[in-house]
Formats: C-alpha cells, sequence, structure tokens
C-alpha cells in the first residue's frame, strides 16, 4: 500500500489559492485526493499563472476568513480527512504597529485558523483526520518590522500543540509546518529586491529559497500514516535558516 495516495480522501486547503497553499492543494490532488480550496476572490477564473495560482482539478470556494460569520456559514462536510490552514497575511510599512494593522493580521493569521479548525472539528473527528497549521520560521524569532506577523506566527506554533493535547482523543492529528523563505506574493519585499534577497539567501546554508512542492512534501508526510504517532509538533522547513 501506497501510504501517500490519498484515493477517496477529501482535503481542505485554506488559504489554497496561491503560493504555499497552492503547492500543497496540487500536491493532495496528484495522490488522487478530492480537493477543495478557499480564497478571498470571487471565482477561481479571477486567478492566473501570474499570482502562482494553479486551481486545475481543484474545487474553489470564496470565503474571506477575517469574517467569523463566513467561516460559520461553510456547510459541514459529514467527513474531512484533511483540513490545511495555510492562511496567511503581512502588512509592511510599519503598519502592524497601528491597532488596523495589528488586527488585520491577527484575524487572519490566528483568529481565523482557529476559526476554521473549530468548524470543522466535526468531519475532522468522523474521518480520524489531520489538521495540519502552516505558521513560519518567523514564529520561533523576532520580526523586527512586523510585530503582529511574528506573534500571530508563534500563536499558531502553540495552537498547534494545545489542539493537539486536546484533539487526540477525538482521533484529530494536529501538526504544523513552519515554512522558511518561499518566493510566493507575500515575500515579494524580499524576492523582488536584489540587496535583500542575496543577505537572505546567505542567511540559508542551502542557498536558495523553498518551494511551495517542498512544503507540500511536508504536508503530505503529516497527513499520511507515515506520521501516525506524530501529536503536536511543528516542522521547521527552511533549508537550514534557523540553525544559527
Amino acid at each position: 500500500m501506497n501510504d501517500t495516495d490519498f484515493s477517496g480522501k477529501r482535503v481542505l486547503v485554506v488559504g489554497g489559492s496561491s503560493g504555499i497553499g497552492n503547492g500543497m492543494a496540487q500536491a493532495f490532488r496528484e495522490r488522487s485526493a478530492d480537493v477543495t480550496v478557499w480564497g478571498t476572490r470571487a471565482s477561481a477564473d479571477d486567478y492566473s499563472d501570474t499570482d502562482g495560482s494553479d486551481l486545475t482539478g481543484l474545487s474553489y470556494a470564496q470565503v474571506d476568513v477575517s469574517d467569523r460569520a463566513a467561516i460559520d456559514a461553510q456547510v459541514l462536510p459529514e467527513r474531512l480527512d484533511v483540513l490545511v490552514c495555510c492562511q496567511g497575511i503581512v502588512r509592511y510599512g510599519r503598519e502592524e504597529f497601528e491597532r488596523p494593522g495589528w488586527d488585520a493580521v491577527m484575524d487572519v493569521n490566528i483568529t481565523s485558523v482557529m476559526d476554521c479548525a473549530r468548524h470543522h472539528h466535526p468531519a475532522l473527528a468522523t474521518a480520524k483526520g489531520a489538521l495540519i497549521i502552516v505558521s513560519s520560521v518567523a514564529g520561533f524569532g523576532s520580526a523586527m518590522g512586523n510585530p503582529a506577523y511574528a506573534a500571530s506566527k508563534a500563536a499558531a506554533v502553540s495552537l498547534t500543540k494545545s489542539l493537539g493535547e486536546a484533539w487526540a482523543r477525538d482521533g484529530i492529528r494536529v501538526n504544523g509546518i513552519a515554512p522558511g523563505l518561499v518566493a510566493t506574493k507575500l515575500t515579494e519585499v524580499t524576492t523582488s529586491n536584489e540587496a535583500r534577497m542575496q543577505a537572505s539567501l546567505r542567511a540559508i546554508p542551502l542557498r536558495r529559497t523553498g518551494e511551495p512542492a517542498e512544503m507540500a512534501g511536508a504536508a503530505l508526510f503529516l497527513a499520511s500514516p507515515l506520521s501516525s504517532y506524530m501529536i503536536g509538533q511543528t516542522l521547521v522547513v527552511d533549508g537550514g535558516m534557523t540553525l544559527s
């Protein structure tokens, strides 16, 4: 039996319309899962390759996860085998030091993660499924210009531990992934700036950015029987960035 064959499995990737989430969604689809993604735009047709999006073969729903009522309004499936919470935003220009910026980031990056997890708990419990929370290596250190982003990602790592312990008795395995530098819309402030990019690469032992497909590999592992005895852990997938 192939432990990463997801035939007959239902997967939802929140934030799966682009970037890391999209790479994860396609990885599950390629392994025969029935995959739905949530995004912010009106329809799948509003995304393109230039957005880092490939919605081929995926079901799509527009859900603004900063709106708690929008999450609650989503029809709950009878069973859900894998829920990936990969939503995330950042605000630059010191916006996160002010209340509107702080609230916006915290609403999406941590409050909505709990809201999505809570909403889908019954379906995950029915399937004895897996919840994967995508945080960031920023959650393990300082992000001088982005206090809300760093705080929200640290909270996501902590939430992974707490839900891992609390929901294990329901048969739900909760684990997480902390990506390093991956070239997406969220990291363009670094990847599009040559000086910043070179400084970042010098701090990565592999001397390159990660790919969404490499983050997807960790998600496949955490959703599969290969990680059946793992609970509450966050895998750091960063090319060695946080080693020193």
